[in-house]
């Protein structure tokens, strides 16, 4: 029971390896589920594509039962995040084989979730997580700015181009894919202004994209390396 433990506490050096372990197998069923939808892949190469799927099945499903054995709070556990990560990764193996064919496809994609546990046993990503929380505040206020300017941005681009080019600034909501378009500096180019007015209004609009990229990414990265701060003291 005390080696369960230990293999299961990301702090011990059994831990550790471990959860590498899990790692390196989620990641290669990744790959083998994208084999699996390779054309006209032979019988045998099936065969084998599918056995490896039950290894990995049997493993997470061990994993799973032994976590929610050991945990002195099962239902806690159960309904955790990462508790329901863990269950939804192995759950659609088990489903494929009780419902009819014509709703396995859909199932079989549920599969991918199996990646949301890279996200259990990677440090970094619960740091960001950290970091995501503790500058949640700044990145509401951030996110309510910009949907304001995504709003005025189509007001303006409407306003030079509606008269000009009728048949693709129909209204403010196809302004408004123009505006997301550029204010994130994509640019797909399927709809742009032709006007004077409309080309200096989108220059400064563009300039303004530019910021909506990078200061959401200077305060997660502040606060990353606040929690990495929190982590090492």
């Amino acid at each position: 029971m005390k080696k369960l433990q230990n293999l299961l506490d990301s702090d011990t050096r059994e831990g550790r390896i471990f959860d590498l372990s899990i790692q390196g197998l989620i990641v290669f069923s990744l790959i083998t589920f994208s084999l699996e939808t390779l054309p006209n892949l032979d019988t045998d190469t099936q065969q084998i594509l599918s056995y490896v799927e039950v290894f990995i099945i049997s493993v997470f499903t061990a994993e799973y039962v032994i976590r929610v054995a050991l945990t002195e709070n099962r239902l806690k556990y159960i309904f955790s995040f990462y508790g329901l990560i863990d269950l939804i990764a192995i759950l659609p193996f088990y489903l494929s084989s009780t419902v009819n064919l014509q709703t396995l496809r859909a199932l079989r994609l549920l599969r991918l979730f199996k990646l949301f546990k890279l996200v259990k046993y990677n440090a970094a990503y619960r740091r960001v997580a950290k970091a995501i929380v503790l500058a949640k505040e700044e990145l509401v206020l951030f996110t309510v700015l910009t949907l304001i300017l995504l709003y005025v941005a189509a007001l303006g681009i409407y306003h030079f181009e509606h008269a000009v080019q009728p048949e693709n600034f129909r209204s403010i909501f196809d302004a408004l894919w123009w505006a997301v378009a550029t204010l994130t500096t994509v640019g797909y180019g399927d709809i742009y202004p032709i006007t004077v007015g409309g080309r200096i209004f989108t220059f400064f609009i563009l300039m303004l994209g530019l910021g909506i990229v990078a200061v959401p990414t200077g305060i997660i990265a502040s606060a990353l390396a606040s929690v990495k701060r929190k982590e090492t003291n």
